[in-house]
Formats: structure tokens, C-alpha cells, sequence
């Protein structure tokens, strides 16, 4: 994870919330907490910070769950206000990455008192985000949950109407999965629905990361929401359901490239072209090609590449990778160039072999184009 937010959860951080819980417990039990929390944070990535701080938290804060709960909302900054979405914590209270370790102990340690435990985190998010403490509660009793996060659809805070779409997120990066979400989102559609004309886009772009998760596990699911969606869409809907539909244009799904007005292209083009048919790491290749409109009318066409990538086993995997929009007028041709740099990357091993590219427009592919890729 990025270092920058591995270093926000800090010493300072760290002796910022034990100074909080020195004011609301009635046992001097703080220090024991920092210290055994600070001479372990810097060996630590990010989430291991976050969990070793609510561990050890959670070991100085009371047994019972309610008097626990009205400590942690006793430590809580007092600003709840919109505006913003980072806040720092303070002498006032405990805010922004604060909350994080603070809406674990809630998660992993409160579903013993479920709608009260759930209304904490619902003041937590309001000064970051409880989305992957919440998934606890998904997990033990979804319908419970979920009917508790209804609730909060028409909530003046738009960060607890975010909580409603990205904490029941099924596939939240860096949070854990929700396995049933991921085979049945039917549940969370309600959901959805009521939030997709939110007037806050940060709660809009929620709405379209959701949408997108479920179309990498229920593809019909998601085309059958943007096709109702796309009914009388204004430019903020239109722009949700595009952001929400973008793992399935950018797969060439037919049916949500034809909603957004892509139709099978009618194109003559030359072949590819490649720069060079041999490189290795950290070497760039250019491709290029004219294309020709034949339509009778102007077409809209998405213009992207596939890398074929040789893996272990000698077989090879695509990589679809971003190239443009253009609409074309009958007759009328482009040039279309892109350059690749094969750049090393955590979540891609390079192998040495015959590698190919290839032109997709409007989720249809080009023939490919091999080049050798050695190590």
C-alpha cells in the first residue's frame, strides 16, 4: 500500500488517541497502550498498523460492549460537518484516519449490541469512513444490517449516505469480501436506487464503484440497472451509470456499448504497425494505424489495445488498456498512435516469449500483432 498511507497512521496519531483515552477511562491504562503499540509501528504496513492499535485498544477499554461503545463516542472529534472528507484529530477528539483502528474495535467486538454498535459507526463515518468495520455486521446478519442501513438513505450527512452504498460494497478494496453480495446483489438494489440521483457526487461516484462491482460478478444484473437507469438519466446519472458500466466497456460487453450509442464498427484500417518486434523491460513500443470511416453516418467508437502477455505456462493473457474516444463522419480517416512502456509492476510477473497487441474498437478486436519480449 501506498507509503504515504502507511505514515499517516503515526506515533503522533498513536499518542493522540491514548491522551483520549486517558480522559474516559477510569483506570490509567493509556500508557500501557502506547507502549505497546509504538515500539511496533514502524515494522508494520498499513492494516497491520490500523489492527495492532484496536488489539491493544481494545485491551485497556471496558469488557462490556455499551460501556466500551460510550467511550469510543466520547473520544470522537466534535465537527460532523460535510465540507470535507479528511479530518486530523485533535485535542478536541479523534477524526479522519483516527477512525479507523476506532470502527474495528466496533466491528470485530460489537455485533453483541448490533443496532447500537451500528448507529456508533454511523457517527464514525461522519468524520471518515466505517465502510470495512461495517462489513463485520454484513457478514453476521446481512438482512439486519442492511434494513438498518435503509434507514440511512435520506440522511442530511452525505458521508452516512456513502456508508449505505460503499460499505456494502461486495468487492471494497481493501476490504473483505462479501462473498453473498458477490453471488446475489439483489439485495442491495433498494439501495442503490434510492441513491443514484443523490445530490452529493461523492456519494454518486459510491453508487458507481458499486455498480461496477457487481457487473464483474453479475454482468446481466448491471446491464439490466443501467438500461432503467439510462431512462430520462440526467448528465449526473449518465456519468454515474458510465463510471459504474466502465469494467464492461472496457471488456467490449454488445449491450452497454450499444447504450452509450457504440455500434459494431464500420471501419477499413491498415494493419498495426509496431515500432520495433523486440524489447525488454522498461522499454517502450509504439503502435499505429489509419482507420477508415465506411458508415453512412457519423460513429461513435471507443479506440483501445489488448496486450497479450506470455505467462508461465506459455499460454497468454490480455490486458486491456485505455486509448480514446472519437466520433468519425462518413469517409473520414485518423490516424490513431499510442506508445506502451512494459514498466515493472507489483501484479504483473513478465515472461520471456512471443508477446501480441491488437487494436479493440467498440469490443471488437483487430488481428493480432506479435513482437518478442526478452528478459
Amino acid at each position: 500500500m501506498p507509503e504515504a498511507f502507511k505514515n499517516l497512521i503515526s506515533p503522533e496519531l498513536v499518542t493522540c488517541l491514548a491522551r483520549h483515552l486517558d480522559r474516559h477511562l477510569t483506570s490509567s491504562a493509556s500508557p500501557s497502550f502506547a507502549n505497546a503499540v509504538l515500539p511496533e509501528l514502524g515494522k508494520l504496513e498499513l492494516k497491520a498498523r490500523v489492527q495492532l492499535i484496536a488489539d491493544e485498544m481494545f485491551k485497556v477499554l471496558p469488557v462490556d460492549t455499551r460501556q466500551r461503545n460510550d467511550i469510543l463516542r466520547a473520544m470522537l472529534h466534535p465537527d460532523t460537518r460535510s465540507e470535507t472528507l479528511v479530518r486530523e484529530s485533535d485535542e478536541q477528539g479523534i477524526a479522519g484516519w483516527g477512525i479507523w483502528p476506532l470502527s474495528l474495535i466496533v466491528g470485530q467486538h460489537g455485533l453483541d449490541e448490533f443496532d447500537a454498535s451500528m448507529d456508533l459507526l454511523r457517527e464514525m463515518t461522519l468524520r471518515s469512513t466505517s465502510e470495512f468495520a461495517i462489513r463485520h455486521f454484513l457478514l453476521a446478519d446481512q438482512a439486519r444490517a442492511l434494513q438498518i442501513m435503509e434507514g440511512w438513505l435520506d440522511d442530511p450527512n452525505e458521508h452516512a449516505r456513502r456508508l449505505v452504498s460503499e460499505g456494502s460494497r461486495p468487492r471494497l478494496p481493501w476490504g473483505m469480501k462479501l462473498q453473498a453480495l458477490c453471488k446475489d446483489p439483489t439485495p442491495t438494489l433498494v439501495l442503490l436506487e434510492g441513491l443514484k440521483d443523490d445530490p452529493s457526487e461523492y456519494v454518486r461516484r459510491s453508487v458507481a464503484n458499486h455498480l461496477n462491482d457487481i457487473s464483474r460478478d453479475n454482468p446481466a444484473v448491471a446491464i439490466r440497472m443501467a438500461r432503467r437507469w439510462m431512462k430520462q438519466a440526467d448528465r449526473n446519472r449518465t456519468a454515474l451509470i458510465r463510471h459504474g458500466c466502465r469494467t464492461l466497456i472496457k471488456a467490449g460487453h454488445p449491450d452497454i456499448l450499444t447504450l452509450f450509442g457504440y455500434e459494431t464498427p464500420r471501419l477499413e484500417h491498415r494493419p498495426l504497425i509496431l515500432s520495433r518486434q523486440q524489447l525488454s523491460l522498461g522499454e517502450s513500443l509504439q503502435l499505429s494505424t489509419e482507420l477508415i470511416s465506411t458508415a453512412a453516418t457519423p460513429q461513435k467508437l471507443i479506440i483501445d489495445y489488448s496486450v497479450f502477455h506470455r505467462l508461465a505456462n506459455g499460454k497468454r493473457s490480455a490486458k486491456v488498456f485505455k486509448g480514446g474516444t472519437v466520433t468519425l463522419n462518413p469517409g473520414q480517416s485518423l490516424s490513431f498512435s499510442r506508445t506502451h512502456t512494459f514498466r515493472p509492476v507489483t501484479t504483473r510477473r513478465y515472461h520471456a516469449g512471443t508477446h501480441a497487441i491488437a487494436l479493440r474498437i467498440n469490443g471488437v478486436d483487430t488481428d493480432e500483432v506479435n513482437f518478442e519480449f526478452v528478459l
